[in-house]
C-alpha cells in the first residue's frame, strides 16, 4: 500500500493520509467525483490533484497572479 492509502492496481485513495482512517465506498464515490473530502474522523481536507491537468513541478498562476489586482 502506498502513502496515498491506495491498493495496488486501483485509482482511488482509501483510507485517509492523515489518521488512516478508512473511507466507505461511498466517501470513495464522493472523493473521486468532486476531487476533495473531508475525512470524519480527524477533519483532514483531502484534495485529489489531477496530473493530467498541470504536470508535475507547474504551478497554475492564473490563482495566485504575480502582478496582483491593477
Amino acid at each position: 500500500m502506498g502513502k496515498t492509502g491506495a491498493q495496488p492496481g486501483s485509482k482511488g485513495i482509501n483510507v485517509c493520509p492523515h489518521c488512516g482512517a478508512h473511507l466507505s465506498p461511498w466517501q470513495q464515490v464522493l472523493l473521486s467525483v468532486d476531487r476533495a473530502l473531508m475525512c470524519k474522523n480527524c477533519w483532514y481536507r483531502i484534495v485529489l490533484d489531477s496530473a493530467d491537468e498541470t504536470q508535475h513541478g507547474e504551478h497554475d498562476d492564473s490563482l495566485n497572479p504575480k502582478d496582483g489586482n491593477k
